[in-house]
């Protein structure tokens, strides 16, 4: 590791600064689509379900192909895939701003997930192998982990104003972001040296890719599919089968391949399940929480699209909180404890709008919504950090993989599982019928956060090894 980069001098930070240009272009991409779609609805005349599809199109184009993208990105090089796939991201989000029709937009948003897939654990693996392990990866991952996080929330507010521009700029400012970063990234981002990034050698594991790719879009599809419990049960059912199949003939696959696309091994590390789960659950929450908070303001409460982002806008704290505040605090109390903190506080949050009524005041919501930006803060920066934690640089891709399939999953398990509840609770057309309703959903995020409490709290009992080489088992970590 050049000592240019363990400084963070001008190169290095340059470097970084257009990684995260690039994760926050993924978060900002899906805020801004979810608040412009009544609009795409009115202007093309979709139905609810082909609508619901340009949301899910996506989630299955990433969820499906994240493990492919960082075993894809571990054989071929992390700046190679990165680059080749902010090219397919660029093109394709285009194409979704000259749609006419549905299926048009569905085809966009589909291969723009595939492209997010393999960007995001390339990049995460170019952050890691760019700074050493220790305070300067901690601030640059605090960093990295802000700025992507901040993404999902200014996206709202972006949304609102280019939607009331016109929704199709939804989809062209991603292209002249993209655009920008890619003129950039091609002089400044440079692949690791090989004595940091060890090369994976051997061949590419195709029956594995393809059936963790299937098993990952039949269980995201699946998981979609929840939104309307009562709707095709027995298909919902196949399909979730179908995926939980594929599952368990991929680990089949891995145990024999003799270069397996996951190496089995990794998953020994108790503290990367538990981070994967904790991201899963965390995101889950808010996902699920931001779904029932556009409700609450725009259907209860008859606000606009604006006015909802930038009411969501004080969650944005975490973009500056997270790379400045969070390294301190994980170099003075290490990862777990501030991980804890975070989702303790998360937990608080949500749990103080169950009451939520139709007439508070804004005044009232402001501190809660900022308490959830401040757990923002404490939480993805130390998972982000943990993610590839005990685990050797060489297998950095897949388990930068590992840890976005996490979010994913749990983004569309959260938004699932709250819509299903609210279905299933309502019991009325009136505007206190569907304010029970949505209090009783209010419960779903609660019950996510506390679960990762308690699975994060196992981590305060154990102690990290320093990891090993990959033919040897690299991950250590005591379960």
């Amino acid at each position: 590791m050049s000592t240019s980069a363990a400084r963070m001098d001008g190169r290095a930070w340059a470097q970084l600064l257009v990684l995260c240009g690039a994760v926050f272009l993924e978060g900002i991409d899906v805020a801004m689509l979810n608040i412009a779609l009544p609009s795409i609805r009115a202007d093309l005349g979709l139905s609810t379900g082909m609508l619901s599809g340009v949301i899910s199109a996506y989630v299955l184009g990433y969820g499906g192909f994240m493990l492919l993208g960082g075993r894809t990105a571990d054989l071929l090089g992390h700046r190679r895939v990165f680059l080749f796939w902010l090219v397919v991201f660029l093109l394709f989000s285009g194409l979704g701003g000259f749609a006419t029709n549905g299926w048009m937009l569905l085809a966009a948003r589909f291969v723009t997930g595939v492209a997010s897939a393999f960007m995001a654990p390339a990049g995460l693996a170019l952050v890691t192998a760019m700074f050493p392990a220790g305070p300067a990866r901690t601030k640059a991952l605090g960093v990295y982990a802000g700025i992507a996080s901040g993404g999902f929330v200014l996206g709202l507010v972006a949304g609102g104003l280019l939607t009331s521009i016109g929704w199709r700029w939804v989809f062209f400012a991603p292209v002249i972001m993209a655009a920008l970063l890619l003129a950039a990234a091609v002089p400044l981002v440079k692949e690791p040296e090989p004595a940091a990034r060890r090369a994976v050698s051997g061949g590419f594991d195709l029956l594995g890719a393809f059936s963790i790719t299937g098993a990952m879009m039949l269980l995201v599809y699946g998981v979609v599919r929840l939104e309307r419990p009562g709707h095709d049960v027995v298909l919902t059912a196949a399909v979730l089968a179908g995926g939980a199949a594929l599952l368990a003939a991929f680990v089949a696959i891995e145990h024999r391949a003799a270069h397996p696309l996951v190496r089995l091994g990794i998953l020994r590390s108790g503290a990367l399940v538990r981070t994967n789960l904790s991201a899963m659950l965390f995101l889950g929450a808010f996902a699920g929480f931001q779904f029932l908070m556009t409700l609450y303001l725009q259907e209860l409460r008859g606000w606009t699209t604006w006015q909802t982002g930038l009411a969501m806008l004080v969650v944005g704290i975490d973009v500056v909180l997270a790379p400045t505040l969070t390294p301190r605090l994980v170099n003075r109390f290490g990862n777990v404890r501030v991980l804890l903190g975070g989702l303790v506080l998360a937990a608080a949050a949500y749990a103080l709008f169950l009451p939520v009524g139709l007439d508070w005041a804004y005044t009232v919501m402001f501190p809660i919504i900022g308490l959830l930006g401040l757990s923002f803060a404490l939480v993805y920066g130390p998972l982000t950090m943990a993610a590839t934690e005990g685990v050797d640089e060489s297998e950095h891709g897949v388990a930068g993989g590992l840890f976005y399939t996490a979010i994913q999953f749990g983004m569309a398990l959260g938004l699932s599982a709250v819509t299903a509840v609210k279905v299933a609770a309502l019991s009325g057309g009136s505007r206190e019928a569907g304010l029970d309703a949505l209090r009783i959903a209010l419960t779903v995020p609660v019950a996510a956060v506390l679960a990762a409490v308690l699975i994060t709290a196992l981590g305060l009992r154990t102690r990290p090894r320093r990891p090993a080489e990959p033919a040897h088992d690299p991950v250590k970590t005591a379960a």
